[in-house]
C-alpha cells in the first residue's frame, strides 16, 4: 500500500496514538496542537512539528490530507473555520472524533462546495489502539476512501476499518456502536447487581 503524508490537528491520547501508528507504518505525519508538549512528543516519535493550522497546511504536498483529532461541537466548528479556507479543490479534510452525525453532513456540504472532500470517520479503540489497532468506521465520498485506505489499513485491527456510506453515515454508525457497547455494560451491571442481591450467596467472582 502506498505510504502518505498526513496532517494531524489534535495530539492527545487518541490524536497520539493514531500519528505513532502512522508513523510507525511508514506514513508521513505533520502535527499541530495547543499543547506544546504533546508537539513535542510527535516530534520524538519521528513526526514533523506546525505552529499553527496555517503552518500545517503549508508544510503538506497537494492534493493534502488534513486530519482533525479535536472534541466535538465548538471545536471542530472553529477547526473547519479555520482549515478550508487554506485548503484548495481535491484536499481532504478528516474529522476523527466523536461528532454530531448531521454536523458532519452539514460540514461535508461545506466543504463540497469549495471542492475538498470532507470524510466523517468514528474511531474506537481508546488509548488501547495504538498498540492493537482501531476499529474505524468511515464516512464519505468512495473516491475520497480508496485515496485514504492506505491510512486507514495502518491504523485499523486486521478487517477493521470499512467505509459504511454517505457523508454522516461514519458518525451515525460510531453513536449506534458507542450506544450498543454502553448498554451492554449496563446490562452486566444490573445482572450482577441481581445476583448479588438475591439470598444465594452467589460466588461473583
Amino acid at each position: 500500500m502506498a505510504k502518505m503524508q498526513v496532517g494531524l490537528i489534535g495530539l492527545g491520547r487518541m490524536g497520539h496514538g493514531l500519528a505513532a501508528r502512522l508513523i510507525a507504518d511508514g506514513h508521513s505525519v505533520v502535527g499541530f496542537d495547543l499543547s506544546s508538549g504533546d508537539v513535542a512528543r510527535l516530534v520524538e516519535s519521528g513526526g514533523a512539528a506546525a505552529g499553527s493550522a496555517e503552518q500545517l497546511v503549508q508544510q503538506l504536498t497537494a492534493p493534502r490530507v488534513v486530519w482533525m483529532m479535536v472534541p466535538h461541537g465548538a471545536p471542530v466548528q472553529a477547526t473547519v473555520d479555520a482549515v478550508l479556507p487554506l485548503l484548495a479543490k481535491g484536499d481532504i479534510l478528516v474529522d476523527g472524533g466523536n461528532s454530531n452525525y448531521r454536523e458532519s453532513m452539514r460540514h461535508a456540504e461545506r466543504c463540497a462546495a469549495q471542492g475538498v472532500h470532507f470524510m466523517d470517520v468514528g474511531v474506537s479503540g481508546g488509548v488501547w489502539g495504538e498498540k492493537g489497532g482501531f476499529n474505524i468506521m468511515i464516512g464519505g465520498e468512495r473516491a475520497a476512501f480508496e485515496r485514504m485506505e492506505p491510512v486507514f489499513r495502518s491504523l485499523a485491527q486486521p478487517n477493521g476499518y470499512a467505509h459504511v456510506g454517505p457523508s454522516g453515515a461514519g458518525h451515525f454508525v460510531k453513536m449506534m456502536h458507542n450506544a450498543i457497547e454502553y448498554a451492554m455494560l449496563q446490562a452486566l451491571g444490573e445482572g450482577f447487581e441481581c445476583m448479588q442481591r438475591s439470598e444465594f450467596g452467589l460466588d461473583l467472582h
